[in-house]
């Protein structure tokens, strides 16, 4: 489920000058953090195939984290972020997208022994993986996924937590048609969800636009206010559902009514 149109518009890497955050040992992974750090609240960015230090990833992270998160992008590739002269396949085997997970759970839970209470994550093309299968186990409270790559249907199926999906109108990855699929898989388990398809875009937008692209940049914008809109939505959602549950349930411990948004 890869190819060449989802390494299109490669990022420079980030000089670092224009960063609102810094580089950081977390679960001792590499990971570029921006916000309040005293925020009960972190959102895990889980990167495209060209790494965390693409500007415009790091730049979305200082804008989610200017909604008041503590924000991290891992270094879950370890340095070794795909390039033009490296074959796609041959690189994706060392990075399988479906073991990337075992190296977010550790940061998960240096998050929680730090004291972060709710956590999110978003991840983009390759990243969405990792993303969807903390989403399945239930390691995070809210989960989106941008542009995503190598994320089946049974993923969508298993998902267990509130989750956004932003998808482009020209994507042979994650095309609108299984993206629409995703939405009735969410809608039948009823998960708390929000998707959206973005006309005049393809794969990989919403962090590597065009910048001489207008309608790159307009869509790319929106997506990521929508990202920042979501997190704050679901969160809320959540922490109302939670107070209805609890002021819902007697001293014996048995729900006395049904909670819903």
């Amino acid at each position: 489920m890869s190819g060449p149109k989802c390494c299109q518009n490669p990022p420079a890497i980030s000089s670092g000058e224009e960063d609102g955050g810094e580089v950081l040992q977390i679960a001792s992974l590499s990971s570029y953090v921006s916000g309040n750090p005293d925020s009960i609240t972190a959102i895990i960015l889980v990167s495209d195939i060209f790494g965390f230090e693409a500007p415009k990833l790091r730049q979305l992270a200082d804008k989610v984290a200017a909604a008041g998160y503590y924000v991290l992008v891992p270094d879950f590739l370890f340095g070794d972020y795909w390039t033009p002269e490296t074959q796609l396949d041959d690189w994706t085997k060392k990075h399988a997208p479906e073991q990337t997970v075992e190296f977010a759970k550790p940061v998960v839970e240096a998050l929680k022994e730090k004291g972060i209470s709710k956590i999110g994550s978003a991840g983009f093309c390759w990243g969405a993986k990792a993303v969807v299968d903390l989403a399945k186990e239930a390691e995070i409270q809210v989960a989106a996924l941008l542009h995503p790559n190598f994320v089946t249907l049974d993923d969508i199926k298993g998902v267990k937590v509130p989750i956004a999906i932003l998808g482009a109108e020209f994507d042979e990855f994650s095309p609108p048609e299984l993206i629409k699929e995703f939405e009735a898989a969410l809608i039948v388990n009823e998960v708390y969800h929000f998707v959206k398809i973005y006309p005049g875009v393809g794969h990989g937008w919403a962090i590597r636009y065009n910048d001489d692209n207008p309608t790159e940049v307009k869509s790319a914008k929106e997506a990521q206010q929508d990202l920042v809109d979501w997190f704050g939505k679901a969160f809320k959602d959540l922490t109302l559902l939670e107070n209805c549950y609890y002021s819902h349930v007697n001293s014996r411990g048995k729900s006395m009514g049904k909670c819903s948004l």
